[in-house]
Parts: C-alpha cells; structure tokens; sequence
C-alpha cells in the first residue's frame, strides 16, 4: 500500500464565491463551508491521516466588511460548540488552535480553551484550526520570542520551528487548495519548503471526500526528493 500523508493542510477558498454562484449571500457560503469542513476531518480521520490543518481565518481577513467578519466569529463558536457535542470516545479527533488568540472576542477565546482542553487525550486525527493566522506575522512572532528569551547567541531551523505558532506538529506532506488561486496567501510559508502542492478549481463548498481521494491518490505518485537529485 502506497503511504498516505501524515500531515495534510488546506486553503479552504471559494466560499464567498460559491455563494454568489447560487445568488446567495456570502454568509450563506461560510455556512455551507464549515459542513463541508466537517465532512472532510470525518474523512481524513477514517483515513488514519494524523494531522488536518485548516486556514479558517486570516490575519487579513479583518479586513473584510463588519458584517462577514461578525458573521465569521459566531460561526465559529457555533462550529467549536457542535465539535465538542460530537467528540466522544468513539470520535476522538483533538482539537488544536492555531494563530494570534489574543485578538479574538472573549467568549469565542474560552470556548476555543475549552474545546481544546477537552479533546486534548484524543487518540485520533489532530485538527489544527488556523484562525487569526498569517505565516508573516507567526515569523516575527517568533523571531520576538526567541530575542526576549536571551537564550541563544545564533539560531537554528530547530530553534526557530520550535517558536512557531505550530510548534511540535510536523510540516504538511500536501498541501490542498480550492478554487482554482495559484498562491499560498500567507499560509504555512516556512512550514510548506517541501510540501506537494494539489490546486481544484472547484470552490470549497463543492468539495467532497471524493475530492480528497483524487489529491492523496496524485500525492502518491510524486516522486519527493527534498531537493536531492534522484
């Protein structure tokens, strides 16, 4: 059997797209984005893939209307809440956050430590949600870290991953973006030196475990090198 990867991160892009597309509003895409969500860490978990990380919310998606960012907030918590309802033993998924918390409301800031507090023993997939997340901001956040520390006199690349915000999980194998965008858009930029990269133009809403398949199958046949030549 051809190996799976351990560690697969996804741009989740086209909501807002994929709405308009259905002569819907935008908040009717997120919507039907954090089902599809769903669906896909169920896949990935009956798949025995161990890490999914997911790039919910930018740093610069502040920038967007008042309305959408409220919108994003609330949907959010209510996401987090229904996760936790649904962990059980036999749903052992763990949940990590991922990004700058401090910026976040209060009350969506205790749900995330609840949430991550009370699947912290799971066995399964480890769910990474990237929210407030920008990979520019996490490089300086670290290099402020590692200055305020004293502690070293040069760094390292180890140094240096170990004051990420994604400190202790490993860099992604492959990487998944919908819609079609050729970019990384300030996800995982230091984290993605080697990873594979698989772009559908479909927008994430339309994504299904199908989908996935196709990217894991076309992952396997990649000959990774890590830049040595074969």
């Amino acid at each position: 059997m051809l190996p799976l990867p351990r560690h697969i991160a996804i741009i989740m892009d086209g909501n807002g797209r994929w709405a308009k597309s259905q002569g819907k509003p935008r908040v009717f895409g997120h919507k039907h984005g954090a089902e599809t969500l769903r669906a896909i860490t169920k896949a990935c978990q009956d798949l025995g893939i161990q890490y999914l990380s997911v790039y919910a919310f930018s740093t610069e998606n502040w920038k967007r209307s008042s309305d959408e960012v409220g919108f994003l907030m609330n949907l959010l918590q209510e996401t987090i809440q229904k996760e936790l309802m649904a962990y059980t033993a036999d749903n052992p998924v763990r949940i990590k956050f991922v990004g700058s918390m401090a910026e976040l409301p209060p009350s969506l800031q205790a749900s995330i430590r609840k949430a991550e507090s009370a699947s912290e023993k799971g066995t399964g997939l480890q769910l990474n949600i990237m929210i407030n997340y920008g990979s520019r901001q996490e490089m300086v956040s670290a290099v402020n870290a590692i200055i305020a520390s004293g502690a070293y006199s040069e760094i390292n690349e180890e140094i240096f991953s170990q004051h990420l915000y994604t400190s202790g999980i490993p860099d992604p194998d492959l990487m998944i973006r919908t819609s079609g965008e050729m970019r990384l858009s300030n996800f995982l930029l230091w984290q993605s030196a080697y990873t594979e990269l698989w772009i559908t133009k479909k927008h994430w809403p339309d994504f299904k475990k199908e989908d996935l398949m196709t990217a894991i199958e076309d992952y396997q046949k990649r000959d990774r090198r890590f830049g040595v030549e074969a």
